[in-house]
């Protein structure tokens, strides 16, 4: 890692010996660097206790089956690696990752999109002067993320619904919804309606195509 950084600004040499500056491009890059350091000894024990553990920039995912007292008594030892980075913890059987809900159900994971308690249905106008590609990307692109996101049919439904309603607020016609949402059942080869009975195989199917994209 860096131990300083000389910065040049308006003329002036200033060493900057701790944290990064705001909006640098670098500063991301290095802290991803110190994380994934600073990581390694909670991902090695997370690990050996049969667990999963995942990271995007600042926000920790773990699955693993230990009491809500040992996990924070955990916490407090990871906290003394280092004073400037703190975490703190949201525990049990059901939890918010970014924009995923996931909840342990008897052993078994259900998810679905999540929504923060400040969300509004406000999408782009569909009477604004935006170009039309966007227009059309935004039905597609939220759908495909709830067909992603949704484990059960009935959380699917919900969102889908949802989406309408808010796309409907907002000036879309039903005919031009209708369109790009079926954009996203062609992307995945689905050309019969979906139902309770049928929707959990396609999930698997989707989220094996996923990997596939992945690896």
């Amino acid at each position: 890692m860096l131990d300083y950084l000389e910065l040049k600004q308006i003329g002036q040499y200033y060493h900057q010996i701790r944290g990064g500056a705001m909006g640098s491009p670098l500063t991301l890059t290095i802290a991803n660097c110190y994380m994934f350091f600073f990581e390694r000894d909670i991902v090695k024990q997370i690990i050996n206790g049969g667990g999963s553990y995942l990271r995007y920039i600042d926000d920790m995912f773990i699955i693993i089956n230990w009491s809500e007292r040992h996990l924070n008594k955990q916490i407090d030892q990871w906290n003394l690696f280092d004073l400037n980075i703190q975490l703190k913890a949201q525990a049990g059987s059901s939890i918010d990752f970014l924009d995923l809900s996931v909840e342990n159900v008897n052993g078994h994971l259900l998810t679905k999109v999540y929504h923060k308690p400040s969300h509004e249905p406000y999408y782009l106008p569909f009477n604004s002067v935006h170009p039309m590609h966007m227009k059309k990307n935004i039905p597609f692109a939220m759908l495909l993320r709830a067909i992603r996101y949704c484990s059960t049919f009935k959380a699917f439904l919900n969102e889908r619904e949802d989406l309408r309603m808010a796309l409907l607020l907002n000036k879309y016609p039903c005919v031009f919804i209708d369109k790009h949402f079926n954009r996203v059942l062609q992307k995945f080869n689905i050309n019969q309606p979906l139902t309770s009975n049928n929707y959990i195989v396609r999930y698997a199917k989707r989220l094996f195509m996923r990997q596939k994209e992945k690896n």
